[in-house]
């Protein structure tokens, strides 16, 4: 195998990160400090794709509100700015929604997701005035017990299962929502509209179903409901690659870049061409199926609120990885690389799938080093564990990696960073060091965060 061949996929990144991968950077020093894997996290990112998604909604005319879905990292630190810019928090455990809650998130801004909602984490909620997405009959009446025992009036949406997606597991299919608006109307609950979530990126099914949920909560008022407003969850894609890099990148690649021929049915789509907010914008601006008018204008007409809960978008360039280097191998034509942590810390293997964006090389020390590359690597971890690398992708380096180096993943805050982590081996978890502007000239400041 000619390393010319192998094709490289340069993630997108920003000057913020750009500036921290130089070998003299706050990287090296954090990494000596901490003894092993960390993540980096970058307050300012989150709070300008927040904008980006407020902006969005203001452009279309639209009373919108985001809730930042917290599953998709577990700092303190989004919670927390939050809380400061605002926005809701949409959580699915009791430990989320009491984290929520310490960042200084209100019980009102609060969305309560997820299936089968254990009764704790119900009465929490309503006591806390925090809206629910109701997923199953037996949870709506569940609630109303609750309800009822509390002397409290329970805010609720109603989850619609996509008709596009029959197989799901979660939602109320039409019969059911039916039986649950009546119940909603007899027992006088606060029903303040309906609920979706669609896998996958695409914007003319979330528009169609948006459509349907708008049609939903007219339906509802004539049974004297309130509802006005509706929720068509994340799936806003993110944009990680640019498109040539994309394009070329897939027509080049093949088994045998990968250490020892490894397939994978599929990979995330690193690149796409409409993300984050600019996602929302399309749906807003798309026609749903069976309709003369964009979703905007159906939302504005019908007078109800479009709230959306971005986990991965909002988290958008705001954090990413340090590994460091602890040896190299040779293999057939190739190194294998090993860093100091596991791919417990880089989540896309929960998927049975490949974060591809190339690592960065960080050399220990400016200067001179190991001969010119390209050195090809594949990245293992620090575990015993054949199964156990972060990339089984043959990643041409510019140089040898050396012990002592550092390997960057970037962009890893959604959904990357953290999901799967786990004290194997007894190595601790890496902690989160939080990046923030200098007060005056030289390096950022950092601190970690309050995260246990």
């Amino acid at each position: 195998m000619a390393v010319s061949t192998l094709p490289t996929l340069p993630g997108r990144t920003t000057e913020a990160v750009r500036a921290l991968l130089r070998p003299d950077s706050l990287l090296s020093e954090l990494s000596y400090a901490f003894g092993g894997p960390y993540h980096v996290l970058f307050p300012e990112l989150f709070d300008s794709n927040a904008t980006a998604f407020r902006k969005a909604f203001a452009e279309a005319g639209v009373d919108g509100h985001v809730y930042y879905a917290k599953k998709a990292n577990k700092a303190a630190l989004f919670a927390e700015r939050a809380a400061v810019l605002g926005l809701g928090v949409d959580v699915a455990s009791h430990g989320e929604l009491r984290e929520a809650l310490a960042a200084g998130v209100r019980g009102a801004d609060l969305v309560v997701t997820g299936p089968a909602k254990a009764d704790e984490l119900l009465r929490v909620a309503v006591l806390h005035g925090a809206l629910i997405a109701v997923d199953a009959l037996d949870e709506l009446d569940r609630l109303l017990g609750l309800a009822a025992e509390l002397g409290r009036t329970a805010r609720v949406l109603l989850r619609r299962l996509p008709p596009a997606q029959p197989d799901s597991r979660f939602g109320l299919d039409a019969g059911e929502l039916e039986t649950a608006l009546r119940r909603c109307s007899a027992a006088g609950v606060d029903l303040e509209g309906f609920s979706f979530h669609l896998s996958g990126y695409e914007v003319g099914p979330r528009a169609d179903l948006a459509a349907e949920l708008v049609r939903l909560c007219l339906r509802a008022r004539q049974l004297g409901l309130r509802a006005d407003r509706i929720s068509i969850g994340g799936g806003f894609a993110v944009d990680y690659v640019d498109a040539g890099d994309w394009d070329s990148f897939h027509e080049a690649l093949r088994p045998e870049h990968f250490h020892a021929g490894k397939t994978f049915s599929g990979f995330y789509p690193y690149h796409s061409p409409v993300a984050g907010a600019d996602a929302l914008r399309a749906v807003l601006a798309a026609v749903p199926a069976g309709e003369q008018a964009p979703l905007a204008t159906l939302l504005r007409t019908a007078g109800v609120t479009l709230l959306v809960e971005p986990g991965r978008a909002l988290l958008d360039q705001a954090g990413c990885t340090v590994f460091g280097v602890q040896g190299v191998k040779e293999r057939d034509g190739y190194g294998i690389l090993t860093v100091d942590g596991t791919s417990l810390s880089l989540s896309e293997q929960w998927f049975a799938s490949e974060f591809l964006p190339d690592p960065v090389l960080v050399p220990a020390a400016p200067g001179p080093g190991a001969p010119e590359g390209p050195y090809p690597c594949c990245v293992g971890a620090a575990s015993c564990l054949e199964s156990d690398l972060l990339t089984w992708r043959k990643i041409p380096f510019p140089r040898r990696p050396a012990v002592g180096d550092l390997l960057v993943y970037l962009n890893t805050a959604g959904y990357q960073m953290d999901s799967n982590e786990s004290p194997f081996h007894e190595l601790p978890l890496p902690p989160k060091a939080v990046i923030e502007p200098a007060a005056g000239p030289g390096r950022p400041r950092w601190r970690l965060d309050r995260h246990p």
